[in-house]
């Protein structure tokens, strides 16, 4: 039996989705950029894809450009955001993700900006009282903090982030590739200037993704090249990409209360199983179903001889999960998110994370073999 539990580095394409982009694949095939029939009714494609994002998630058209993926909608965001408005004071985690995190820093190695680094506590939440101190004394900052963690699931709070922002008159900007599709979204009302999705965390193809970019900014390009995306993003479009986002965000937003019902089950039942099998067991970040993504679930195992071949040990039992440890050497870096919510470096920890294709008696076969690992150990 093969499981796979690792649906937050990327989930299996709907056969939907595939459908409605092998239809496309198959007999449109115009440059969306031409002005012939062929080239219009490509590029009417693209514009449905886009009312389709945009109506799902109240907002306008205009106000959506699609990208390569999260990674390119991120460092548009920041770097732009942050350069076009002479930006020279930045605000995020120690644990946001690398498209973020390395941006920033990059931005603040060349001078560009002071970077600083809001309090959370050890389960990767956000002061948000340290986030209001950083911003009342920062007088125009880019504030970047994700939805929710992609290692541990532990959510923040939109709405005061984009309320304090607001206050502060500090620019908002969001990673929402693990929530986008998981999640509904009202940009009517969400106090946000930048949010980013990747389409194959939502069971969409890989290569596309979007940045929405609210219309009360103005940014330049960061890929030059042609007038593609209202002259925003150079380069052909990734028509059957784009074709395939739009039908993956219809179909999660079609189901997602019977989604969420169905993957918050498997994730309370692992933990329940874990707890009563594994003697020693903790979980790294929040697991207030409140407070915590329902797709992940984040397992600081007890410590054991070979901890470093935990994952192998369950990719050789048939298991697709991802993990790692703490920084415990100077040559072992670790994980940058479990170092920065003071993870204990001795347990090895594995994240599993479910998708709507999971089922109960595939986290019945992981207990098994997880219990056969340290009943071995």
């Amino acid at each position: 039996m093969r499981v796979y539990l690792d649906n937050a580095a990327t989930t299996p394409l709907d056969k939907e989705v595939l459908k409605s982009m092998f239809e496309v694949m198959e007999s449109q095939y115009g440059n969306p950029s031409s002005i012939h029939a062929h080239g219009r009714e490509v590029r009417t494609l693209i514009e449905k894809s886009r009312k389709t994002v945009a109506a799902l998630l109240q907002a306008s058209p205009s106000e959506f450009f699609f990208t390569s993926g999260g990674t390119e909608a991120d460092n548009m965001a920041i770097r732009c955001g942050i350069i076009d408005y002479g930006i020279t004071h930045a605000i995020t985690t120690t644990i946001e993700h690398h498209a973020v995190l390395h941006t920033l820093q990059a931005l603040e190695k060349n001078g560009v900006i002071k970077l600083s680094y809001v309090n959370i506590d050890s389960k990767g939440t956000v002061d948000y009282k340290h986030l209001e101190e950083l911003l009342r004394i920062n007088e125009r900052s880019f504030v970047s903090l994700m939805q929710a963690n992609n290692e541990l699931g532990t959510l923040t709070d939109l709405e005061v982030v984009g309320d304090l922002c607001e206050q502060y008159n500090a620019i908002f900007h969001c990673d929402t590739v693990q929530t986008m599709g998981h999640y509904s979204h009202d940009l009517s009302k969400l106090k946000v200037h930048f949010l980013v999705c990747a389409a194959h965390k939502l069971h969409g193809p890989k290569g596309v993704g979007f940045l929405y970019i609210n219309h009360a900014i103005k940014i330049n390009p960061m890929i030059f090249g042609g007038s593609q995306e209202r002259n925003m993003r150079g380069g052909t479009e990734n028509v059957y990409g784009i074709i395939g986002l739009g039908k993956a965000l219809e179909i999660a937003y079609e189901d997602m209360d019977a989604h969420q019902k169905h993957i918050q089950g498997l994730k309370t039942y692992m933990k329940e199983q874990l707890i009563a099998h594994v003697s020693g067991i903790q979980f790294n970040g929040e697991t207030d179903p409140q407070k915590s993504l329902y797709t992940v679930l984040n397992v600081s195992f007890p410590e054991m001889e070979m901890a470093e071949m935990l994952l192998f040990s369950l990719d050789i039992a048939g298991i697709s999960a991802s993990g790692g440890s703490a920084c415990s050497s100077g040559t072992n870096i670790g994980s940058h998110v479990l170092n920065g919510i003071g993870a204990n470096a001795n347990r090895p920890a594995v994240r599993f994370s479910f998708s709507k294709l999971n089922t109960k008696e595939e986290i019945d076969y992981v207990i098994d073999k997880v219990k056969e690992l340290f009943q071995a150990s």
